[in-house]
């Protein structure tokens, strides 16, 4: 993949181009696809950015409006300038409001989807002629957030399996988009209470059994027609022995429900790292029954459970750009 063309460090980002942001949320893992499968949902975060003659602000609604960075160190700003110096970019100036649906540190892609707003960010403040392809957008941001599982889906929209490659300056992330079945329907289960994917990485074992490894290869190997053609198979697709078992400490209501789901054949798995809960449901039918059980199950929980059916979105990222 070749990279944009780039320019002296002198050229700088002319003020008022404005570009409109929209991400979708993510659900990665889908079970056995352990850091490469994953599926765009329809919950979305909205960017606003306008280049200015000098200074940065951000305004957050939603998700981290108590909490996030109102200046030059918010995440997705330190991301667009970074991003531009390495290409010999200046920014001088910008402000950034952010609408915040996804919520954080739940397992749904809101660290994904900061990464792949600041990558687009850098696309439309780029002169048209660059040439920057959603392939650079799945590089930059899978560099920023360490792997490709739930950029790739915010990405590309869909159904995606991503994996990486050596290249010349480290790893070069791939990815290939399929069409879900449209009657499958997910159902979300979001607990009040966050937790942090670094954390729950730290419960994940070093090496896992043979048998397990095994066993874990077969049912990731029907995760691809079980999601596009076949979603009778969702429930053998979706049993995974790689994460959700180490994980169960850190988010023990989230794995009760899930195995309850499951013992009623419903194709319950934890969305990413966790806590959210996702369910496949084949079809709307299921979907409305595994809706009606969550929120019974969460009306009897100790912490509040918001329980959604949130579409697989088809569409990845997308912007409009207007220049001065």
């Amino acid at each position: 993949m070749a990279s944009p063309a780039t320019t002296p460090p002198a050229n700088r980002v002319p003020a008022n181009i404005v570009a409109n942001i929209k991400v979708p949320a993510t659900s990665a893992n889908l079970g056995p696809g352990f850091d490469c499968a994953g599926v765009a949902l329809g919950l979305y975060d909205e960017l606003e950015i306008q280049t200015t003659e000098t200074g940065f602000s951000a305004e957050v609604e939603g998700e981290g409006h108590n909490y996030l960075p109102t200046d030059a160190r918010h995440l997705i700003i330190t991301q667009i300038r970074a991003r531009l110096e390495r290409l010999g970019w200046h920014l001088p100036g910008l402000r950034l409001k952010a609408i915040n649906r996804i919520p954080h540190s739940r397992g749904l892609g809101s660290s994904a989807a900061a990464h792949i707003a600041a990558a687009m960010a850098v696309k439309a403040l780029l002169p048209p002629d660059c040439g920057v392809t959603k392939e650079h957008l799945l590089q930059w941001a899978s560099e920023a957030e360490g792997h490709p599982d739930n950029v790739a889906p915010a990405v590309y929209g869909g159904l995606t399996f991503s994996w990486h490659e050596p290249g010349e300056s480290g790893k070069q992330y791939r990815s290939i988009q399929l069409s879900p079945h449209p009657d499958i329907t997910p159902v979300v289960a979001i607990p009040a209470k966050p937790l942090s994917t670094a954390a729950a990485r730290t419960l994940l074992p070093a090496d896992v059994p043979y048998a397990e490894a095994v066993a874990n290869a077969s049912r990731a190997a029907l995760l691809a027609p079980a999601m596009t053609t076949h979603p009778e198979l969702l429930m053998p697709a979706t049993q995974d022995w790689l994460h959700q078992q180490y994980r169960q400490p850190s988010m023990p209501e989230t794995l009760q429900h899930m195995l309850a789901l499951r013992a009623e054949n419903h194709a319950a798995v934890v969305s990413g790292a966790g806590p959210t809960l996702c369910v496949f449901a084949a079809n709307a039918a299921e979907s409305a029954k595994v809706t009606t059980k969550l929120q019974e199950r969460a009306a009897k929980s100790s912490q509040r459970w918001d329980v959604r059916i949130l579409p697989i979105a088809t569409e990845g990222a997308t912007m409009e750009v207007f220049r001065p």
